[in-house]
């Protein structure tokens, strides 16, 4: 369909031209193929295998970190735009006279005494 692979979306090329996966990460490195043929080694093996490990609890680190900053600009900037929208559109949630009779949306605070002889009768049923 002769279609750019930078705006499809379940793309590799729009992933990374859009900041949605991590690009610029050593660790990917470490996946890049060699065509030159190793010896083996016992000890290289059990030191890559050891390497591995680290290296997806690093990478895994680093995702998450990741998604978290990303989230985290995202958050702020919806919070902006709403913030904006509210200050722009004030005049629908409150009518026009309420400005004279601003008062508090909650309940007044309301003071009961309570005798010491309903106390202890309430502890005797508690118990």
């Amino acid at each position: 369909m002769k279609r750019n692979p930078r705006k499809v979306k379940w793309t590799k090329a729009y992933r990374k031209l859009n900041g949605k996966d991590m690009t610029k990460d050593a660790t990917f490195e470490f996946e890049r193929k060699r065509n030159r043929p190793e010896i083996y080694d016992r000890n290289v093996a059990e030191n890559t295998l050891k390497a591995i490990k680290k290296i997806t609890k690093i990478r895994a680190d680093r995702l998450s970190d990741y998604i978290e900053n990303r989230d985290k600009t995202k958050k702020s900037k919806v919070r902006k735009e709403a913030a904006k929208e509210l200050e722009h559109s004030i005049h629908m949630v409150r009518a026009p006279g309420a400005k004279e009779n601003q008062g508090s949306l909650t309940l007044p605070k309301i003071k009961v005494k309570v005798s010491q002889q309903q106390t202890e009768e309430n502890r005797a049923m508690e118990e």
